[in-house]
């Protein structure tokens, strides 16, 4: 059973709705009043352009923007108050929002990164990593990216798996995204749902392999499919109704099954990848998180593995 005691929120100063901070509430109040920290990560570029001011200036204005800004957080959370919730905020001047939650993640043992998350148009994405592509990299712990819709009363969470993996990495994930995603759907009341996808035969290969049978290559696949659905359902003693078997790639699988099913929350694990093969191709998590009208919950295995 999940045990949530210290979740982080990052505020967004440029959202009037907080919906992380709701979202971060809801959780705390499933059977456990977690603490909750509300982070605004702050820096004025105009700083830098101070040079000809003295450091004791210089350290004057930049305190007067942080108390600025901790009054605003302090009203703004007052509106986000609920009985039995304790929410601390924090204000910390960074001109680098993601390392300042991975960091503040760290330090302080968070166990639940929560933070809202917005479209991001291709091109910018390439050039300029986004703040959630970042985390989903590189995040100590689970992190929730949430979209503006509320999680339904007995509402359905989609676990994503790769059941083909052989590798111990994937396998070790698979475990890890069942039993969470299992925990997460017992805490919110809410109705458990698996996907597994596999992929097609390419279109291009009945052209190179004149002798190659697609129809064969997909029909095997998929009663290999259908046995690895099979054992998975008996080991974790789920219904055939609980876990979907796709034909097709995981991204867009992952996409329609949470739309046909209407989700609350998609649950998958993510590897992170740095350099220009993370900018320009990315994982499963970074693919779909601007498709998916649900909140995506993300898990890496380094973030799993801590006592």
């Amino acid at each position: 059973m999940i045990q949530y005691q210290n979740i982080l929120v990052v505020i967004d100063p440029t959202q009037d709705e907080q919906a992380a901070l709701s979202r971060a509430i809801f959780l705390s109040q499933q059977k456990q009043n977690a603490p909750i920290k509300a982070l605004l990560t702050i820096y004025d570029f105009s700083y830098e352009m101070t040079s000809m001011l003295s450091s004791d200036e210089r350290e004057a204005m930049r305190s007067a923007v942080i108390a600025d800004r901790i009054d605003w957080l302090n009203k703004l959370v007052a509106h986000y108050q609920h009985e039995g919730v304790v929410i601390e905020t924090k204000v910390l001047w960074n001109n680098r929002l993601y390392e300042a939650i991975i960091n503040e993640a760290i330090e302080f043992k968070h166990d639940l990164i929560v933070k809202s998350t917005h479209s991001h148009p291709k091109l910018k994405s390439v050039i300029f990593t986004p703040t959630d592509w970042h985390l989903l990299r590189k995040t100590p712990c689970p992190l929730l990216l949430v979209k503006n819709n509320d999680w339904s009363s007995h509402g359905r969470i989609l676990a994503a798996v790769h059941l083909g993996a052989e590798d111990e990495l994937h396998l070790r994930l698979n475990e890890q995204i069942t039993s969470y995603s299992r925990d997460l759907a017992q805490l919110v009341d809410g109705e458990l749902h698996v996907i597994n996808a596999y992929p097609p035969a390419p279109a291009n290969i009945a052209i190179e392999l004149p002798d190659f049978d697609p129809e064969l290559y997909n029909r095997s696949v998929k009663e290999q499919h259908e046995e690895l659905v099979k054992d998975y359902i008996s080991q974790y003693q789920l219904s055939a109704e609980q876990v979907h078997l796709e034909e097709g790639l995981p991204d867009d699988a992952i996409i329609d099954t949470a739309y046909n099913l209407d989700v609350g929350v998609v649950v998958l694990g993510t590897c992170g990848r740095s350099g220009l093969s993370g900018a320009l191709i990315g994982n499963t998590a970074e693919h779909v998180i601007d498709q998916l009208n649900c909140d995506l919950l993300a898990l890496r295995p380094e973030s799993l593995s801590k006592p």
